[in-house]
């Protein structure tokens, strides 16, 4: 479940208002965006992949929140980690961070071949 958008590190972008399936976030022209609707978030880390800043932390918990503190997030290196152990964004041409999610289609070609 979303559970910190950190101000410091926050573009104003947007993109985990647009990308946000569950529609989590409120935009706030001129201002952060808003966790408005923690409690519908389906925890699929997808404003976590799209934020090129690094400005958001979704627990593993999809059930319930699990409040964080903020400078222990900081400190513990997890802020962009989704991106980073995707293969997302900066890190698609790192051979260390190459998650063969992004590959599925050709699995699921070969995999028809069997049937």
């Amino acid at each position: 479940m979303i559970e910190l958008l950190v101000k410091d590190r926050c573009t104003q972008c947007n993109a985990c208002v647009a990308v946000c399936p569950s529609n989590v976030f409120d935009a706030v022209p001129g201002s952060f965006p808003v966790i408005a609707r923690q409690s519908d978030c389906q925890t699929c880390y997808m404003c976590e992949m799209y934020c090129n800043a690094d400005a958001l932390f979704v627990g593993s918990n999809c059930e319930n929140p699990e409040p964080v503190d903020e400078a222990e997030v900081l400190a513990s290196g997890q802020l962009g980690r989704i991106r980073r152990d995707s293969g997302w964004g900066e890190w698609a041409e790192d051979p260390r961070y190459q998650n063969q999610m992004w590959y599925m289609g050709e699995v699921f070609k070969r995999a028809r071949a069997f049937e």
